[in-house]
């Protein structure tokens, strides 16, 4: 158990727009950082960053916490694996309280398989540079490639033994278990039951996750046998699934966010040329063709996409048609061709570091214009093969989300294909309305209730008619309405708890306790505004007065989610509204005591509406005529009270 003096330190020094920022490009705007949420898929940003509450909360999908929470959430990390990584960002030593023995595999499954991997990298880097057949073979292939030492050192490139069980032996030797080299592809089972090394006599690539951790392997043959496939890639593990994994993001997604610019290669090779080149902001999809979860992990760094393509012309064309799922994301992607028979790393190595990055500066085309003419040039003046090349380039249009772009293009796309815009516009709307209609038949149909009846001021003059049925969905919203109000309370204690209260000659009294005192009357149905409200008034009767970073940071996660729901907001007032505008918006803080009383009495007209409805139903199931009287009477004075807190809200603007 990690002691809670290092806990303090660590979430003391932890800064949450650092420890976001490494996962996700974050933006200024107003008071918050924004970004898209690399929890749930979207193209608008509302995963905002606070800075000062050290908090971030997804106004799309919900999430919301601290930086610990953060890299649970975002790594799948238990609390205390969660901290030792933040520790370790920050080079704080970490004191147990009670020592675990240091066990090679660690006790959690998931845990042991991110060990061995690391150990079988170190391994495979270590033959490189000191085995025999490393430094003869492989490390003589990578220097024969122009590859420099500091580009190997910097992607751990290794090379594995022409063995049957080089890493099997070494890894047992070392106190790894067989179960986890199994379970991460590193080792492989015959038919014989016979356990033998899966990658023997190859370079070795290791695949990174963007965290720096090795999480699978791709290596390449040397030999020139057919029989022998060129590359061999690790398995899907639980900690490896290669749709969802970019080669070399780790070590480029600090240069993609400074360029806001993505380079996209084939490759490995292509990778490491690249970087040797200087151009850092270069990643690989390797191993599978590109997913649209690569490229919304790309969008969590940049928006702007550049595709480094091969020179072959049949792979540009195969390469066309799995490219509009980047426009469909929303990305801008241009496109870089190289003299045909050249790939990016062939370039590099013919034309050198300089040259290269002058020609990917001075030769990107926008995607779509690209496409039009590659095709165009491969129709000829067919009529028959250009009219089918023309709806292929506006179903590409139709994908991109941006009506600006999607203008820009048909007028660009209308000059190059010689077209009409109107025409062209009228294709996209057919493709556009067909889709809809596709998207809109899928949808569930949402059933129909009818509105509710307006409220009346006494019992309703059907109240005892049998055929009467509760109106169900007025009931839902009323529950709904009655949880809103509660978290309004609860929003007020922690936004304006620790201010004094400033109104009808009370001193000494801080809001919290004001706010307390008054929900004495008051029942929660709520279970975690409930517990908000027991903690705050247990703190209070303690003689201490909670701030809302206790609750943000609760170890109970639902207090936590709700503290940072209620403490944040997706919004921000712009200082136009008054300078440019002369526009004044009110602020509540400007009246305090309207603010707090209107919330306290909302809330408490909600509770008598419940107490009213609770009566009615009361007054129909009494069968004794003094009963109903009583009850009856009951009403009106409860009814009278409403009219009370109705009068009081009407002279109150509440914001």
């Amino acid at each position: 158990m990690i002691n809670q003096d290092t806990i303090s330190k660590i979430m003391d020094t932890a800064r949450i727009e650092e420890v976001v920022g490494d996962f996700v490009s974050l933006k200024k705007r107003g008071t918050s950082l924004i970004g898209n949420c690399p929890f749930h898929n979207e193209k608008t940003p509302s995963f905002h960053v606070s800075v000062t509450k050290g908090i971030y909360k997804c106004f799309g999908c919900g999430k919301g916490g601290d930086s610990v929470h953060f890299i649970m959430d975002h790594e799948k990390y238990s609390y205390p694996e969660a901290l030792k990584f933040l520790a370790q960002k920050y080079n704080i030593e970490v004191e147990e309280e009670q020592q675990r023995p240091e066990h090679i595999a660690a006790n959690n499954a998931r845990e042991s398989l991110y060990v061995i991997s690391q150990y079988a990298a170190a391994f495979f880097a270590n033959e490189l540079w000191t085995g025999e057949q490393g430094r003869a073979i492989g490390l003589s292939y990578f220097k024969e490639r122009g590859f420099r030492e500091d580009i190997i050192r910097k992607f751990e490139l290794g090379y594995s033994p022409d063995q049957w069980d080089a890493l099997l032996l070494s890894a047992k030797a070392a106190g790894h278990q067989e179960e986890y080299l199994s379970k991460t592809g590193l080792t492989v089972h015959n038919d014989n039951g016979r356990i033998y090394d899966r990658f023997r006599g190859r370079v070795m690539f290791p695949i990174h996750n963007f965290t720096g951790r090795v999480i699978g392997f791709g290596g390449r043959t040397l030999k020139t046998d057919k029989n022998v496939p060129k590359y061999v890639n690790s398995p899907e593990s639980d900690i490896y699934h290669k749709s969802n994994v970019l080669y070399g993001l780790f070590q480029a997604k600090k240069a993609i966010r400074d360029a806001d610019n993505c380079y996209l290669v084939e490759g490995y090779a292509d990778v490491l040329s690249v970087h040797q080149a200087g151009v850092e902001n270069v990643v690989a999809s390797s191993g599978t063709s590109l997913t649209v979860e690569q490229i919304r992990l790309i969008g969590r760094f940049t928006q702007n996409v550049t595709i480094l393509y091969d020179g072959d012309a049949a792979g540009i064309k195969a390469s066309l048609r799995g490219l509009d799922m980047i426009l469909e994301e929303g990305l801008n992607v241009k496109v870089v061709n190289f003299p045909d028979g050249h790939d990016p790393d062939s370039y590099m190595h013919r034309v050198g570091a300089g040259a290269f990055k002058n020609y990917i500066e001075n030769n990107r085309k926008d995607f779509i214009l690209y496409k039009a003419d590659i095709l165009l040039k491969e129709a000829g003046k067919d009529p028959i093969k250009r009219a089918g090349i023309i709806r292929d380039i506006v179903e590409s249009i139709a994908k991109i989300p941006d009506d600006i772009k999607v203008s820009v293009f048909i007028r660009e796309c209308s000059h190059l294909l010689q077209v009409e815009e109107r025409i062209l516009l009228t294709e996209l709307n057919k493709m556009r309305s067909a889709k809809f209609k596709k998207n809109a038949a899928a949808q569930p149909s949402r059933r129909q209730f009818p509105s509710a009846s307006p409220e009346q001021d006494g019992p309703p003059e059907n109240l005892f008619d049998d055929n009467a049925k509760p109106d169900l969905p007025d009931e839902q919203e009323r529950a709904d309405d009655d949880l809103l109000q509660e978290h309004e309370i609860i929003r007020l204690l922690l936004a304006f708890g620790h201010e004094l209260v400033s109104w009808d000659n009370i001193d000494d009294m801080y809001i919290g306790s004001f706010i307390i005192q008054n929900l004495a009357d008051v029942t929660f149905e709520d279970e975690i505004c409930k517990k908000i409200i027991e903690s705050y008034k247990q703190e209070i009767e303690n003689g201490h007065l909670p701030v809302a970073n206790q609750f943000i940071k609760s170890e109970d996660r639902t207090i936590a989610d709700l503290a940072i729901t209620l403490s944040t907001s997706p919004y921000t007032l712009s200082e136009n509204w008054y300078n440019k505008h002369q526009i004044y918006v009110r602020d509540e803080t400007v009246n305090l005591k309207a603010t707090i009383l209107g919330g306290l009495f909302h809330l408490k007209k909600r509770k008598v509406d419940r107490i009213l409805l609770g009566l009615l139903q009361e007054i129909k199931t009494e069968d004794d005529p003094v009963n109903q009287e009583i009850l009856m009477q009951r009403y009106a004075f409860i009814k009278n009270v409403e009219r009370e807190i109705s009068r009081f809200l009407g002279s109150v603007v509440i914001k």
